[in-house]
């Protein structure tokens, strides 16, 4: 198991110097990580998700059927995870099985989800960690455009030369945009001009590519974000089941797969080939994925993606899941209350002031039989490569083979970052076959009658990794709500026991060259895709300040 890492004074160097990041950048919400650095590396880190939600006190005693049209609002970045989860959460309350149609679709809108998050993840938020877009003004076009059909032959493409030209008027402007405020010239930065301007023009075409993804949430959900034909008992698009709406969605997964083949993949492995150290830093080793994607209602026999749990790297023997063995643990959160399963949650904030050594975050510490256990893309490759899952098995060892990586490699930042990608080809592939099982004029939806008293949990893989909600219905009515999020899994805080949360762990041993510039820090963080829940702040760029605002 990952041992805790948290230092007694007695143990702390004498030449430990704290950095705080606060806020972190080019996530969703608010989050700050606090880290010791001595001779050069992190040796101690905390992870505070400095934002209250509250949302699990505002369903109380509202209609468990609209329960997903408040949890879909909890985030606008992952519009559609939540909704999923608590309509999966009704459901099992009341003992439904949705018809073939209903599952289909909603595994359509989950894999547009996965298809639309990951490159956007890659592009706008990750790769800025790795790709030095000033550097890219001293780029050679003729050499930029080798490189491109080196790397990709079958890309579009692409005007180099107009690129570095919009670059260099962000530049020249003085004002850089999306791009102000990065550590560009930093050391840790390895590509060259030319391979600079290759990721800064695949940022570029990502924009673009996003919104074809979000159109395809919008043929099955009417809207993104916050998809619309969701319902407890099924789906309300039957009418939009049609071969021309069909065939519509088809041809943006074409062009999204396309983009996956020729452009996502090729570069997140030439960029494990460029910053190969970088599997040695960043891995964890405790996994878990509740299974995604159903092909019938046996769950979760019947999931694409395989439930499992792994301990300590240990690929070789995955683990079936006991869900009574999760806890929500608060010693060092600003809540009150003790370690409890969520069907038995509370939501009762207990705000004390932030101290490392006693609480310091609004996340809970969710625990798996009383370990941390990372969730996610990582999570689910390796469940799913540990359970010989064959389309799995094939692009993991293509990708292994390609850049000289091993499996025990992708136990790091990088092999966090690659699992994205290919989990985004694989999903992007099968979403063809339930296309193909949609059967026009067939029903989507079951009658629904809620009884006066049931219980029940929605499990869902979202982007990010692993998401539960439980309920518990009394009198027609929600009595209590939790939620557990994958950033709740990922970033929470230290438990009772002292373990530390994944990235806590996870960020020991990373080297930091300059502490006043720790984009180390950030590869680490990014990888995990942090999504804390939207929010409202104002950043004074002269005084550098950040300001709370109160609505009132």
């Amino acid at each position: 198991m990952p041992t805790n890492r948290n230092m007694t004074a007695s143990e702390v160097p004498s030449d430990v110097e704290r950095i705080v990041i606060d806020p972190i950048t080019r996530i969703e919400g608010h989050l700050k990580i606090e880290t010791e650095i001595s001779n050069g590396q992190v040796v101690n880190a905390w992870s505070s998700g400095t934002l209250y939600r509250g949302i699990e006190t505002i369903l109380q005693g509202r209609e468990p059927t609209d329960a997903w049209l408040f949890t879909q609002r909890l985030c606008g970045v992952c519009t559609y995870v939540h909704g999923a989860s608590s309509v999966r959460c009704v459901e099992d309350a009341l003992n439904l099985n949705i018809p073939p149609n209903a599952r289909n679709i909603r595994n359509l809108l989950m894999g547009g989800q996965y298809v639309h998050d990951h490159p956007v993840h890659f592009y706008h938020l990750h790769a800025l960690d790795w790709v030095d877009v000033v550097d890219a003004l001293g780029a050679n076009i003729g050499a930029t455009e080798n490189l491109a059909r080196t790397l990709s032959p079958n890309a579009l493409f692409i005007d180099f030369d107009d690129v570095k030209a919009r670059l260099q008027s962000f530049v020249d402007s003085g004002q850089l945009g999306p791009f102000a405020g990065g550590y560009w010239g930093h050391p840790a930065y390895i590509l060259t001009p030319e391979e600079n301007l290759l990721f800064a023009a695949h940022y570029i075409v990502a924009l673009r590519q996003q919104v074809k993804a979000a159109n395809m949430h919008a043929i099955f959900g009417a809207k993104n974000p916050h998809l619309q034909s969701l319902k407890v008992g099924g789906v309300t698009c039957k009418h939009d089941i049609t071969a021309q709406r069909i065939a519509e969605f088809r041809n943006l997964l074409d062009d999204m797969r396309t983009f996956i083949d020729t452009v996502y993949l090729p570069d997140v492995a030439y960029l494990a080939t460029r910053y190969r150290e970088w599997a040695a830093y960043g891995g964890f080793g405790n996994y878990m994925s509740y299974g995604e994607f159903p092909s019938g209602n046996n769950e979760p026999e019947d999931f694409f993606f395989e439930r499992g749990v792994i301990f300590d790297k240990d690929i070789d023997h995955v683990q079936e899941v006991d869900l009574n063995q999760i806890s929500e643990d608060v010693r060092h959160s600003w809540y009150a209350g003790s370690s409890l399963h969520p069907s038995e949650g509370e939501t009762n904030p207990n705000y004390t002031g932030y101290n490392t050594a006693d609480e310091y975050s609004w996340l809970k510490a969710p625990r798996y039989q009383s370990e941390p256990m990372e969730v996610g893309p990582l999570a689910r490759i390796l469940v799913a490569y540990g359970k010989n899952n064959e389309q799995i098995k094939t692009v993991v060892d293509e990708f292994l083979f390609a850049t000289g990586l091993t499996v025990d490699d992708l136990h790091s930042t990088l092999g966090r970052t690659a699992a994205r990608a290919l989990e985004t080809k694989v999903i992007a592939d099968e979403m063809d076959g339930w296309l193909d099982q949609l059967v026009e004029g067939a029903g989507t939806r079951v009658t629904v009658n809620m009884p006066l008293q049931a219980g029940g949990a929605g499990l869902n893989e979202a982007p990010r990794g692993a998401l539960g909600h439980w309920i518990a219905i009394d009198n027609q009515k929600i009595e209590n709500y939790q939620m557990v999020v994958p950033s709740t899994w990922n970033l929470g805080p230290r438990c009772s026991a002292g373990k530390e949360g994944p990235v806590e762990a996870a960020l020991v041993g990373t080297p930091v060259v300059d502490s006043s510039m720790p984009i180390e820090i950030l590869r680490t963080v990014h990888s995990f895709d942090p999504c804390m829940a939207c929010a409202v702040h104002v950043i004074d760029k002269q005084a550098d300040r950040v300001y709370d605002i109160k609505v009132t």
